[in-house]
């Protein structure tokens, strides 16, 4: 006797292999139904939310994801010591609460004027407190429980571009007492030590800045 196929099947079959083209064809049809203004946000809150994870997982793991983003952007104002506003990281959390505060405003029917003024000072709001927790982080770092002598010796990563000749201050991150660490460095160097260069610690000062060399 001949088994019969279960009818049901021989109807599901044609409809699960449509699955994927008709969830691609919603979406597409739902990104074409938004108006440029809602699109921007959309484009701004999709990228800086990955880049803002990957930071944040970076940060809790010490620094063990490596992330190959090749960052040609250097901030001069983030070249000073103590409380820093305008950082890499501070930026990136700045346009992800900017975007998804905006987003938030649009689906609350808000005017465009009022949704821009909201999610500028929530992410600028966002910064101060970004850059709080790094400022009396780096307080910390530099509190008896860390001895940067141990540092001497070690090689890290400019951060941020060391200016030549001890002209200015830039940024190493360096793995200090089992943490990575972002650190003020100076260099004696002839040349600018650019972002993403290897360099040697060779000297730590009695106000714990840094003294590197390009390795």
């Amino acid at each position: 006797m001949i088994a019969l196929q279960n009818p049901s099947s021989l109807y599901l079959t044609p409809t699960e292999n449509r699955e994927p083209y008709i969830r691609t064809t919603m979406n597409a049809e739902w990104w074409s139904t938004l108006e440029s203004f809602d699109k921007i946000f959309w484009l701004i809150a999709i990228p800086s939310s990955v880049a803002f994870l990957i930071q944040l997982i970076a940060t809790f793991f010490g620094g063990d994801v490596d992330a190959d983003i090749d960052i040609d952007a250097e901030f001069d104002a983030d070249t000073g010591i103590g409380f820093q506003f305008f950082t890499l990281k501070n930026l990136i959390a700045f346009f992800a609460i900017f975007s998804w505060t905006g987003l938030a405003c649009i689906d609350a029917d808000l005017g465009k004027s009022m949704t821009i003024v909201i999610s500028i000072t929530a992410g600028l709001a966002m910064m101060v407190v970004m850059a709080s927790i790094f400022y009396f982080a780096h307080k910390l770092t530099q509190s008896g429980t860390l001895k940067l002598s141990n540092a001497v010796g070690t090689e890290g990563e400019t951060y941020l571009t060391i200016p030549a000749n001890r002209s200015g201050y830039g940024k190493v991150q360096i793995k200090i007492q089992g943490a990575l660490r972002d650190l003020d460095a100076l260099t004696n160097d002839n040349e600018d030590i650019p972002t993403g260069s290897i360099v040697k610690v060779v000297e730590v000062s009695s106000n714990n800045i840094l003294t590197v060399t390009r390795n």
